[in-house]
């Protein structure tokens, strides 16, 4: 999986409420070191605005909706994510930001690296310099 896309999650369902679940290297493409949610987004804020050197991200709408835009230098995809048994993949390399939140929506975050500010690409003409194939 070289390229960012959507993966669909288990789904169990049942009259009590439905179950989703997500298990490293199994539904996803890598172990998992690190996760975090964003929530409680003021309208208009966008939050990312960073692509990542070795750090590979799986992202889920756990509640709510919003956009991820995703840059390869080249090309800007959209992806509308507002379903919590589907998700979007992102391989390191890419830019991202993520935008367009809904009301009281809650994003996890899925990361194959444990924390680090040297992984991360902020200034965009830096990451054009870097990733330009």
């Amino acid at each position: 999986m070289n390229k960012p896309e959507i993966i669909q999650l288990p789904k169990i369902l049942d009259r009590r409420g439905n179950l989703t679940f997500i298990e490293g290297n199994q539904h996803i493409p890598f172990e998992i070191k690190r996760t975090y949610w964003i929530y409680d987004v003021p309208g208009g804020e966008i939050r990312g605005g960073h692509a990542f050197r070795e750090q590979k991200e799986f992202i889920v709408a756990l509640s709510g909706s919003f956009d991820i835009v995703v840059d390869d230098c080249k090309n800007k995809t959209i992806y509308h994510l507002n379903r919590s048994y589907n998700g979007l993949y992102i391989p390191n390399g890419y830019w991202r930001h993520i935008d367009n939140f809904s009301t009281n929506s809650l994003a996890l975050v899925i990361a194959s690296t444990n924390f680090s500010m040297d992984d991360y690409i902020i200034d965009y003409e830096q990451y054009y310099a870097e990733y330009i194939k």
